[in-house]
């Protein structure tokens, strides 16, 4: 088992080392550095990338990576490695922001450029000096702007591989997902190196249940390779092949009549639209049976909105 090497930094087998991925200058010419946790055993055994803060609105990653780097079995682990990086996007999360100052995203700018854009250059670092060490990788995220998430994992069905992962991971929710183009995880798809999504919670705002849903699918897939002794308990999943939104029929108030990852049944009401003088001018109907995948909290709505996201099993 040799040493792996980040940016300027060794981490050497049996190590624990805060390293930087690199530092960025910002026009003040403050300087930004990426901290990344690495935790060794003197064993040799797989790399494991956890990684979250890849929009700096998303913060159930975040805390799911606090609370896993300061568990004792990950400080101690009995074989492998694991990479951390719970803030990915530090300059967006100061701003608690989704987007970069220059309003990209930095999950469409992999596989980056040494000498783009900031978002560019950050994509570039990782794709140089992580993803060539892991085996596989978790990166965290959560639903945007007042669109909340239920606890699932995101993977591409075709790829076995990523498959047995999250059924190790045991989220509530499998969901297939679609590579898009510009993501860390086609880039990395591209390497061999498995990378799968958890979303979970809505933007700024802690989901205790995604936490730890998130936290719990870490320790299963350490367990899962021998890493650590905890063993948790895997949850009663459900994959899902296909989601779509269902949208508003027109502008007003909505009000929501399922709960969050509930079963529905086809034509099931889902809710309601009012106008705010006092009538109920639509009622919101499933056209389909399967399970609510995320919701909009957003209650003043337009016409075309999407309002209730579904998955299904077929």
């Amino acid at each position: 088992m040799s040493s792996i090497k980040i940016h300027q930094d060794t981490i050497k087998p049996g190590e624990n080392k805060v390293v930087s991925l690199n530092t960025y200058e910002l026009p003040t010419k403050t300087k930004i550095e990426i901290p990344i946790h690495v935790f060794r055993s003197k064993h040799a055994g797989p790399t494991i990338l956890l990684s979250a803060g890849m929009h700096g609105d998303e913060i159930n990653g975040i805390e799911v990576l606090r609370k896993i780097i300061t568990r004792k079995e990950i400080q101690n682990l009995l074989c492998g490695t694991v990479i951390a990086i719970p803030v990915m996007n530090t300059v967006s999360f100061l701003y608690q922001s989704r987007d970069l100052p220059d309003g990209r995203d930095l999950n469409r700018c992999f596989p980056g450029t040494k000498n783009g854009s900031l978002g560019g250059r950050i994509a570039y670092d990782l794709m140089k000096e992580i993803i060539p060490l892991i085996d596989v990788g978790i990166d965290f995220h959560t639903g945007g702007a007042k669109i909340n998430n239920y606890p699932q994992l995101r993977c591409n069905f075709d790829d076995a591989t990523s498959l047995k992962i999250a059924k190790v991971f045991s989220p509530p929710l499998i969901i297939n997902s679609v590579y898009r183009d510009g993501t860390l995880r086609k880039e990395a798809a591209k390497k061999e190196k498995p990378i799968l999504v958890f979303e979970g919670g809505e933007s700024l705002r802690f989901d205790y249940q995604s936490i730890n849903e998130g936290m719990n699918g870490c320790l299963r897939l350490l367990h899962h390779h021998k890493m650590i002794h905890d063993e948790i308990p895997p949850n009663p999943f459900v994959k899902l092949t296909k989601n779509v939104w269902v949208r508003a029929k027109l502008s007003g108030l909505f009000h929501i009549a399922k709960p969050n990852g509930a079963y529905i049944n086809k034509d099931d009401v889902l809710g309601a639209i009012c106008n705010p003088f006092g009538q109920v001018e639509a009622r919101i109907t499933s056209p389909f049976d399967g399970y609510i995948v995320g919701v909009n909290n957003q209650p003043v709505v337009n016409q075309g909105d999407a309002l209730i996201h579904i998955g299904t099993e077929d």
